[in-house]
């Protein structure tokens, strides 16, 4: 406890201020805490006993404590808007078997629905009184979306779409909420009319009665079992045995089918895809909320836990004064703000995106798609990964359930697949950047969005004269021709295809590596680029010099742990020197000296309390042994009568009769 509280007496950081900027100013931090209070005073909303449930009683409380939340503590909170919303689900830290009518289902209704249809809908939602999730993956289809195979043939004479599943593989599979809860969805299936697929549309269907909640005729739907994680979840399956569904239900703010059957062509086709687009722009937030979670835990167990006698009679050293111990855990520190500012700019973009798109103007959405995939991708692999790595600096103690690691990595698990596998999505985000560079080489005067501009240079790839790894100008220099380099790699790897005879695919499958490649280094240099600006920005500038300054060594950090990490793609495009090598090591060691007396007050900052970290080892106030001793006290295995487990009576005890 000591050593936690000496760690933030002897820091220089102003805490407050970079908890402000991370959730919006001081009056939606003091809000963000008073909901976080009344959550953990809240004898309905306890969490205490959640490893000691079974699965079906942790989606059984799950489905509890939010209809309970729902119906009584956001209305006695008086709960309002998007934000507070995530704040106090955030708090109950629990699955929420109802978050997909709320990420997915309504706003798909909204972006997708005419006005006629969103007066319908929206208020039936909004009021719960349908409850919604969001049906795209199909057991033999996931990621490729137009390979989905469930129909919605168009009857013209009843004008009614007909949604059938044709096939075993087109059995809907994995959608949260609908095992138990959803009573509609909206599905994704191939509309068919005048006998011709026209590709995927969105429909609502309704999946059970609003009367006893039966699935309707038609409708076979449940639960697909047990999973890795996500206990509270119902992730479930449906198939459709050809149920009739109005020709309103088709959401047609993009595309409309008429009364006869004539089909209206959207502007785009990538139009349908918003709401996905909408998720994995927000999952860099997530990214960063499981990241700075398991960050926080890993470095204050490393201020309390001590390790092994210098010389005898000597106190044991504090983990995280081992260089080894700063080099893993002050790059995921560093990783954990990059995903906080990368998060901020693509709700910049995606919000500028839908402006342009009420205005019927879609032009944005190129750079939107493509921005999306490479940070869902990047920034969910990131965050996976380094949870892991924070576990595993903690020793065995990490691999308890009680250390927090697990829940978080469990959570965090399956965002590397869902919303698009990573690697897929990698490939789309390389198509776009090859497609911009081949403009650019056919066209020097082609207008590219500002991320993209680096791509107009037509010479090679430039290095600064006199190199200064703490250059923030130097390093976008860097990663510029880095991420240049890489997609002219992946180009020339196409056309090399092409010059064999191979067809589209063949190319593309035999520069899949390179392609890959070339969209995670853009996709870093979008990251770098968004951290520093965001540091060099106003709300950064506006705080104390010393903040300012570990959050830019943080900047320098990031940048240069990947440098180093990736050195060999800076020194195949000439940016940086085998010479170079020994100058940006150096640079980066002073750099997490530097940040080392800050780590503690870095995660605090990220203001988590105990009711959400969960965590014995990541505790506010560092009283780690006795949250580990008071865990086992909680275990239902060490609570039976003269304190005997019954399977001593059962077995052990004819094994040890048997041997006598």
């Amino acid at each position: 406890m000591e050593l936690l509280a000496s760690e933030r007496k002897a820091s220089r950081l102003d805490t407050e201020q970079i908890t402000n900027l991370i959730y919006g100013g001081r009056e939606m931090v003091k809000r963000k805490r008073e909901i976080e209070n009344a959550v953990a005073s809240d004898p309905n909303l306890d969490n205490s006993y959640y490893h000691y449930q079974t699965t079906e009683e942790r989606f059984s409380e799950a489905v509890r404590k939010f209809t309970y939340s729902i119906t009584k503590k956001m209305p006695q909170l008086k709960i309002s808007g998007p934000v507070e919303s995530h704040l106090f689900r955030r708090a109950v830290e629990s699955t929420n078997p109802y978050a997909l009518q709320i990420i997915m289902f309504i706003p798909t209704i909204r972006g997708q629905c005419t006005q006629e249809q969103k007066d319908k809908w929206l208020p039936l939602a909004l009021n719960y009184d349908i409850l919604g999730c969001y049906a795209q993956t199909e057991m033999g289809h996931g990621t490729f979306v137009r390979g989905l195979e469930t129909t919605a043939t168009y009857d013209p004479e009843r004008q009614e779409f007909d949604i059938h599943s044709p096939t075993l593989t087109s059995t809907k599979w994995w959608p949260g909420g609908m095992g138990v809860i959803a009573t509609h969805a909206i599905v994704p299936a191939r509309l068919i009319t005048k006998g011709e697929d026209k590709g995927i549309h969105n429909f609502i269907v309704q999946l059970r009665s609003l009367e006893n909640h039966k699935a309707l005729n038609g409708i076979t739907i449940g639960d697909i079992g047990p999973k890795f994680g996500y206990d509270e979840a119902d992730n479930g399956y449906l198939r459709f045995d050809h149920v009739r569904i109005p020709r309103d239900n088709l959401l047609m703010r993009y595309s409309q089918v008429l009364p006869d059957g004539t089909y209206v062509h959207p502007k785009s086709e990538k139009l349908s895809y918003g709401t996905m687009v909408y998720v994995r722009s927000t999952l860099a937030y997530s990214s960063f909320d499981w990241l700075s979670r398991a960050v926080t835990i890993a470095i204050r167990y490393s201020i309390v836990r001590r390790q092994t006698q210098n010389k005898p009679g000597e106190l044991e050293t504090q983990l995280l004064d081992y260089v080894n111990q700063q080099y893993t855990l002050i790059p995921l520190l560093s990783s954990a703000y990059a995903l906080y500012f990368i998060s901020q700019y693509m709700l910049r973009l995606y919000t500028k995106s839908q402006s342009h798109l009420a205005q019927d103007n879609i032009e944005s959405l190129p750079e939107l798609h493509a921005t999306s995939s490479g940070v869902k991708s990047i920034a969910t692999s990131m965050a996976l990964k380094g949870i892991e790595s924070c576990r595993l600096s903690c020793g065995g103690h990490g691999y308890s359930l009680s250390s927090g690691f697990p829940y978080i990595f469990y959570q965090a698990a399956p965002s590397v697949t869902y919303e698009g596998d990573n690697t897929v999505l990698l490939l789309q985000t390389a198509h776009y950047l090859v497609k911009m560079r081949q403009r650019v080489l056919e066209n020097p005067n082609t207008s590219l969005p500002d991320n993209l501009t680096y791509l107009s240079n037509q010479r090679g790839y430039s290095r600064p004269i006199s190199l200064d790894f703490l250059s923030t100008r130097d390093q976008l220099i860097m990663y510029e021709g880095m991420a240049r380099s890489s997609v002219d790699r992946a180009l020339a790897k196409l056309r090399d295809g092409a010059r064999k005879g191979n067809d589209r695919f063949d190319a593309r499958n035999g520069a899949a590596i390179e392609l890959t490649q070339c969209a995670e280094a853009h996709t870093y240099y979008v990251i770098v680029k968004s951290f520093i600006e965001s540091v060099e920005g106003r709300e950064v500038r506006s705080m104390i010099s010393h903040n300012q300054t570990i959050l830019q060594s943080l900047s320098n950090v990031f940048s240069l742990h990947y440098m180093l990490s990736r050195s060999g793609s800076f020194l195949e495009c000439g940016v940086l020197h085998s010479t170079d090598l020994v100058e940006l090591r150096r640079v980066l060691m002073s750099l997490l000296e530097q940040v080392r007396p800050e780590a503690v007050a870095l995660v605090d900052a990220f203001d988590i309390p105990d009711i959400i970290l969960r965590s014995v080892l990541g505790r506010k106030d560092g009283d780690v042994y006795r949250a580990m001793w008071e865990w086992v006290e909680l275990n239902p295995r060490n609570k039976h009568r003269f304190g005997v487990h019954p399977v001593y009576r059962k077995y052990t005890k004819q094994l040890l009769k048997s041997s006598l």
